[in-house]
């Protein structure tokens, strides 16, 4: 599997990599991957956790270890001493790339119980979910390859290039990288608070697609709308977007392209065209080429136009599952835990996630619904809405938020939203914070919150 050095080595006379020495990048791969053969051919191939925080390196560290084959696990330098613990019982890594960030932290000493199912070619990649607790999605170089090649068959766009403000070390950052080098595009990688303080600016972004969270297209909008609004295509993904946000977007001539996708699909399976956005259209979009997305019922039937179901997936860029896997087990589809439907035209629409349901008195109240009502209010910076435990209700619907301004009372916040829910979608609780816990894509970590808003209850009662 030496595919993803040969792309490096055709475009060894290109400066394609701005901000950095695309040859440096090239001499780090060979020289790493070298080494790694080396050590491959005296053993099996060793296992790498790849937790290296420059981007160089990073990349380096990733092509070489791909192309000698070994199996590599993908890690956020910034998880702290419980993650990495819970990261080595699982992993057991040969090798660390990035060793620095983790110096501090002690190996545990038990082996893993685990049986570990490890083959060539595994890429691991980390998702959290909602609940904190890390999971590694098993990918292979086929996989990421399959949602590249949906990518640019629906835009009609190749080569691809990349303006990457998001983690290398996550889905959306690597697939970015990897649109550029396999399709001859360009790639920028900047660091987000950089791109926030205003560098990066004097690149002409108009040939480029720029990926971004929600809370990173609101700063953005507030600080350079102009420059914003000069992209190919502004991807939009990782957390659900408000309606407020996306109007702001539309007015602002933004070419969105709002998505639907995740760490196990390899990144987005559905997405908007900037064009329909633009043109008045809030969906997810429409199914990219590789990839087949049906509505289920709760008893697994196909549902029809403008029905709302479980979101079920299968794609060419499926994982193989996660880690350790049963390498006999063939992929299925996978059965999402998002909520949603398609319209006439094939558009697809998130309701909420299934898990996340509230049941107060009997009635279903989906968070997103609430939550898109309260930000509606501009009262409110952020907010998350949960269900909390009742005896009489079953459930009751609260609001943790993060107030713009001392007039975001919950008094306040509840004549605001009287006439945009009805009465048992209305948070009865309100708990007010300065920051909601989320990680670096925007996803709320949702047993954190539940815990705060458990103690913030307990304490005011």
């Amino acid at each position: 599997m030496k595919e993803p050095l040969a792309h490096l080595q055709q475009r060894a006379d290109e400066d394609w990599l701005i901000g950095y020495d695309s040859r440096q990048l090239l001499d780090l791969s060979e020289q790493l991957f070298s080494e790694l053969t080396q050590r491959a051919n005296q053993s099996t191939p060793p296992t790498i956790l790849l937790a290296e925080p420059n981007p160089l390196r990073c990349l380096a560290a990733f092509i070489a270890a791909v192309a000698a084959g070994c199996p590599v696990f993908l890690g956020n330098p910034n998880w702290v001493q419980q993650e990495w613990q819970q990261v080595f019982e699982l992993v057991q890594p040969d090798l660390i790339f990035g060793q620095a960030a983790i110096d501090s932290i002690p190996l545990p000493h038990a082996p893993c119980s685990i049986s570990q199912a490890l083959f060539p070619n595994q890429i691991m990649i980390p998702t959290g979910g909602s609940s904190g607790k890390i999971r590694f999605a098993v990918h292979t170089w086929e996989t990421l390859m399959a949602s590249v090649r949906g990518f640019y068959q629906y835009f009609g766009e190749k080569p691809v290039n990349s303006f990457c403000v998001l983690p290398l070390y996550h889905v959306s950052g690597l697939m970015q990288f990897l649109r550029s080098l396999t399709t001859g595009g360009k790639i920028a990688i900047l660091p987000f608070k950089a791109l926030s303080a205003g560098e990066g600016r004097q690149l002409d972004p108009s040939s480029f697609f720029i990926s971004l969270v929600p809370t990173q297209l609101a700063r953005l909008i507030d600080s350079d709308a102009a420059w914003l609004s000069r992209f190919r295509a502004v991807l939009l993904g990782g957390a659900p977007a408000w309606e407020s946000l996306l109007e702001q977007a539309r007015h602002h001539s933004i070419p969105l392209a709002p998505t639907y996708g995740m760490t196990e699909t390899a990144s987005q399976v559905v997405t908007l065209k900037p064009e329909a956005f633009l043109a008045g259209n809030n969906s997810c979009g429409q199914v990219l080429p590789h990839a087949q997305v049906t509505i289920r019922s709760s008893t697994d039937e196909i549902l029809g136009v403008n029905q709302t179901g479980i979101i079920s997936i299968q794609a060419d860029s499926l994982a193989l599952g996660y880690y350790p896997i049963n390498p006999q087990s063939p992929t299925q589809a996978l059965k999402s835990d998002d909520l949603g439907f398609f319209d006439e035209q094939g558009y697809l629409t998130i309701v909420g996630r299934h898990s996340n349901k509230i049941i107060t008195g009997g009635e279903n109240v989906f968070p997103a619904e609430v939550e898109a009502a309260i930000l509606a209010t501009q009262l409110v910076t952020d907010v998350c809405v949960i269900g909390l435990p009742d005896r009489d209700w079953g459930q009751v619907v609260t609001a943790i938020y993060v107030p713009n301004s001392l007039n975001a009372s919950p008094t306040s916040l509840q004549s605001s939203i009287e006439d945009r829910l009805s009465k048992f979608k209305r948070p009865k609780y309100w708990v007010a914070l300065e920051t909601l816990p989320r990680n670096a894509q925007g996803k709320l970590n949702y047993e954190q919150i539940k815990t705060i808003a458990l103690d913030s209850l307990r304490v005011n009662s």
